[in-house]
């Protein structure tokens, strides 16, 4: 503590480095570090989320942070085979999808904050280094990118008021990118001194079919590789499978110095959701809430709350009494983390209903009208999902096409909204070669258009229309239906293109329903046909799919099941 107290007042004259905000009091905050080994996409997030879900039932105030290794300054670039999903959050800033699962988890909207890259490490850095604000000193990486990165921390510790702040540092151990976090993260523990933060290394358990038993060597190398860079576990998560045997985890516990009770088999669960409930059966909360001296903090009767407020929750996943095929199309059908967000709403919507929401994938890259009988013809309901690029696109018009014209439940979300209004446009008003400037830059009637103002913004994403939104929805129709009536809703855009207004006339006088709007511009955000021509036919510009929650499902998803079931009765 005294060390971090006197830094400020140093210059040149020691070898500490270490800018505190403003606010900020050593030693009140507790951090998590979660890192992974053996390799990558094991479920760090969720394992994280779920730890520190279960600290916020207890009453304690939690901030979670994703640190990524790559040098981009978000993922608004990044390819979805590549990193999954895009998540957007309210204040416009594209993350990784690890994002998503701790809004989900947790029910609290995150900010820029909450998610770091490389790349906005250095270019802090750099900036810095070009205004002298190191007095003169040569720039490395320690101590200022890792003092940068623990700033950081310190920072969001204070903005949120965090009691715990969960730390996931993306990848593995193994990765170069990931070395100056890894490091910022030792200091960090030096620093607030003993009992405020905790090491939590994930790690991967195989299971060779011709061995026909668990095989713990490449997990105890990983966490070998954590120790090397000074980082002791004070937890072992071992992902698995099938559950990790006793003798396993005695092994890990010995390699490690980490007691037994603290080495948690993290098997394959039916859900995700199931795992914060395996979590507290295991004593994990409470080894955690003993490590980080956290008792006189907790609220023991908000956790039994909460306890049984998840629990029937989980209940509705495992024993739903009913099951609806759900038709999802897209390019990206190959790698289900591109639609990460679309599949828990679809989750969270069917447990509303209690029924259980069965995805069938429909690749539309090739897809024709011959052929969309075949590839619809056991779907209860449709969605047509976000994306760029002209791939496809013909193959999701005749999904909304048959959807429209044989009443299936339709939603369509950003893009489905807008291949929504060109599937209308040509075989509804008679427009012929419909179409949007995306795809079509000279297409005859551009019914879905970049607007002037738009189009004044220049680089790639700086164009486009990102973060939480107000829509004001029209009084008695289905948008206004399904989110109780509320005039005015908000939810998360990603966007570039528009309904051009020269056709909302048109449009609306042959029976299409713009039932949402933006609240000064002529901008459609919501549209849908009427009850008494379809059941339920409904699109929005946004992505509604990013705000829905385990306990607060997406009213537009919750709709389209329930429609679906109807359809299937």
């Amino acid at each position: 503590m005294d060390l971090l107290r006197s830094v400020k007042d140093r210059t040149d004259d020691t070898e500490f480095y270490t800018p505190l905000p403003a606010g900020y009091t050593p030693g009140s905050t507790r951090y998590v570090a979660i890192f992974g080994t053996v390799m990558s996409g094991l479920g760090k997030g969720i394992f994280s989320s779920s730890l520190a879900k279960l600290l916020k039932d207890k009453g304690l105030r939690v901030s979670p942070v994703k640190l990524e290794g790559y040098l981009n300054i978000d993922s608004g670039t990044l390819n979805p085979f590549r990193h999954g999903e895009v998540f957007v959050l309210d204040d416009g800033m594209e993350t990784d999808m690890d994002l998503g699962t701790y809004e989900r988890m947790l029910d609290q909207d995150l900010t820029r904050a909450n998610f770091t890259t490389s790349g906005q490490i250095y270019s802090s850095v750099l900036e810095k280094e070009r205004k002298g604000d190191y007095l003169g000193r040569d720039v490395q990486m320690i101590p200022h990118v890792t003092g940068e990165v623990k700033y950081r921390l310190r920072d969001l510790a204070v903005k949120t008021q965090a009691d715990v702040v969960f730390v996931e540092v993306g990848g593995t151990v193994g990765d170069i990118e990931n070395a100056f976090y890894i490091e910022a993260l030792r200091e960090l523990s030096y620093e607030e001194g003993e009992g405020s933060v905790i090491f939590v290394a994930l790690t991967y358990v195989l299971s060779p079919p011709a061995l026909g038993e668990q095989k713990s060597k490449a997990a105890q190398l990983g966490i070998k590789r954590l120790m090397e860079y000074g980082i002791h576990p004070h937890i072992i998560a071992c992902r698995a499978e099938n559950p990790v045997v006793e003798k396993v985890r005695q092994k890990m516990s010995v390699y490690s110095n980490v007691p037994v009770k603290r080495v948690f088999s993290m098997h394959d669960l039916p859900s995700i959701y199931l795992l914060p409930d395996a979590m507290r059966e295991a004593g994990l909360d409470s080894e955690v809430v003993q490590l980080l001296n956290l008792g006189g903090r907790v609220n023991s009767a908000a956790d039994a709350r909460a306890a049984v407020e998840w629990s029937r929750f989980t209940s509705k996943i495992t024993s739903a009494a009913q099951t609806v095929n759900i038709g999802i199309t897209g390019k990206y059908t190959a790698l289900r983390d591109s639609y990460a967000s679309i599949i828990k709403a679809l989750e969270h919507a069917g447990a509303s209903n209690d029924a259980h929401v069965n995805v069938k994938w429909i690749d539309t890259t090739e897809l024709t009208d011959a052929d969309v009988l075949k590839a619809m013809g056991d779907v209860g309901g449709i969605i047509v999902p976000g994306g760029f690029g002209s791939r496809g696109t013909a193959g999701k018009i005749a999904c909304i096409k048959y959807a429209r014209l044989n009443k299936v439940p339709y939603l369509g979300l950003c893009f489905g909204f807008q291949m929504a209004v060109i599937e209308y446009a040509r075989n509804v008003c008679g427009l012929a070669g419909a179409d949007t400037t995306e795809i079509s830059p000279d297409c005859k009637h551009p019914v879905i258009d970049i607007l002037p103002e738009q189009k004044q913004i220049e680089g790639l994403g700086g164009n486009m229309r990102l973060g939480g939104q107000d829509i004001d929805i029209t009084p008695g129709t289905l948008a206004s239906e399904l989110f109780g009536g509320a005039g005015r809703i908000r939810m998360r855009f990603r966007h570039r293109y528009e309904v051009d207004p020269r056709y909302i006339d048109q449009l609306q006088k042959a029976g299409l329903v713009f039932s949402g709007r933006h609240p000064v511009h002529p901008i459609m955000q919501v549209l849908e046909l009427p009850r008494s021509v379809h059941p339920y036919f409904i699109g929005c510009q946004s992505h509604p799919e990013l705000t829905s929650r385990p306990l607060r499902p997406q009213p537009m998803f919750v709709g389209l099941v329930k429609a679906s079931l109807a359809k299937k009765g």
